[in-house]
């Protein structure tokens, strides 16, 4: 990289970038650059210096990695172990998965690392980072020699990933998902990880998703004192993970609700291996709006309604629109909410912000005809660092409310 192209950006990007906002949007780059996606550019904005790895594709054309010295080997084992350094109070704690590397927000963008017991699983969400994932992969081994194994998770699907795709999803409708070795050995089909004492297995290979939101874990934990004694309902079920840390709070009874294909049969799985009483569990195999909608109308009422819905909004030109979705499922959910019970709801969606999500819950109020206190917000885990210079990394808000009606 001794000789790097050079990129002159517009004046006006170089606060932003002096405050270190990782991304360059296409339309601010000079129209007559053509480079193949993975090349490093030396980028100049005023007094301003930074090394970028360019994408020929999509809307960010280039990712800013550092503003010292072009990367190399020595700068790629540094960002890791800084990364591995900071999750050390999770390992401590005993938990087995967590998120390695949260991209921008590890000063790695375009690539997300997970690690699931003694395996960790890359995946990038962008062309130009695909090809550092090698040496990634390399690098990973040095940092924590006890790994077992590095593996890439792709897809044989054609749709470019976004940074909405990084939460723990293949890109929406690309079936074909797969892992494939970088590193010593193949992951299993199935792990079983532990978090705060519960455990779950974790489908490495599956299409969509591994069986675990590793963001919502101290959500759920947080869940769980407020659970014991509580008729609760879980709404975007998934594999469970609400539900087992509301039966291990000692919730008189859960019902678990989602639509996806073989969930029924993942949480019953999850409940067996912590001895969880399955008697006190049902799951609804059905549309969520359409049940929830249906308990409403039928006067069916829950101390605790928890919605944890998939993103509704992957480009900012769907903001308005995802929150109308927001005031809507809230709007039913308060419905099913017993007077002076509380509502536990979250939003994964990057282009809603937290003003805009608290927006949108009182939008479902007004709907509702209920009044929502809220008594708690949290966002992610130490695992999802989010930095001040890219609000765009701040993407999960959880909210725990009590639901009053009017007065």
């Amino acid at each position: 990289m001794v000789h790097l192209p050079e990129i002159a950006l517009p004046a006006f990007l170089r606060e932003r970038l002096a405050q270190g906002h990782p991304w360059v949007y296409r339309d601010h780059v000079p129209p007559n650059v053509r480079l193949p996606s993975g090349a490093w550019v030396a980028v100049r904005c005023g007094t301003w210096r930074g090394y970028a790895l360019w994408d020929a594709e999509g809307p960010i054309a280039l990712r800013i990695f550092s503003t010292r010295r072009p990367p190399d080997t020595i700068w790629l084992h540094d960002q890791l172990t800084r990364a591995w350094e900071l999750r050390a109070p999770l390992r401590a704690a005993g938990i087995t998965a967590y998120r390695w590397v949260f991209g921008e927000g590890d000063g790695l963008p375009g690539i997300t690392i997970d690690r699931y017991g003694d395996f960790a699983v890359i995946q990038s969400y962008s062309p130009g980072a695909r090809t550092l994932v090698d040496d990634v992969a390399a690098m990973l081994a040095k940092v924590d020699p006890t790994l077992r194994g590095v593996a890439l998770r792709g897809s044989a699907g054609t749709r470019t990933a976004t940074y909405e795709d990084h939460r723990d999803a293949a890109p929406d409708g690309e079936s074909g998902a797969r892992l494939r070795t970088l590193y010593g050995e193949a992951p299993p089909r199935e792990v079983v990880i532990t978090e705060h004492g519960i455990r779950f297995a974790v489908a490495l290979y599956a299409a969509q998703k591994t069986g675990l939101f590793l963001d919502q874990r101290e959500n759920r934990r947080f869940v769980e004192g407020l659970a014991a004694g509580r008729t609760v309902l879980n709404c975007f079920a998934y594999t469970g993970g609400f539900a087992l840390y509301a039966l291990r709070g000692g919730a008189r009874r859960v019902v678990s609700v989602d639509i996806g294909k073989g969930l029924a049969t993942a949480t019953h799985y999850n409940l067996m291996l912590n001895n969880l009483d399955d008697g006190r569990h049902q799951f609804e195999t059905a549309d969520c709006f359409e049940l929830l909608e249906k308990y409403a109308a039928s006067g069916e009422r829950f101390d605790l309604v928890i919605l944890d819905p998939p993103s509704f909004a992957r480009r900012k030109e769907s903001r308005f629109a995802a929150q109308r979705s927001y005031a809507r499922l809230n709007a039913l959910g308060m419905r099913c909410v017993v007077p002076g019970g509380l509502l536990a709801t979250a939003s994964c969606t990057t282009q809603v912000g937290p003003e805009a999500f608290r927006e949108a819950l009182a939008a479902a109020g007004a709907i509702a005809d209920r009044r929502l206190q809220i008594i708690h917000e949290a966002g992610q885990p130490l695992d999802h660092p989010a930095p001040a210079h890219f609000p765009e990394g701040r993407y999960l808000k959880f909210v725990v409310g009590r639901v009053e009606e009017r007065v």
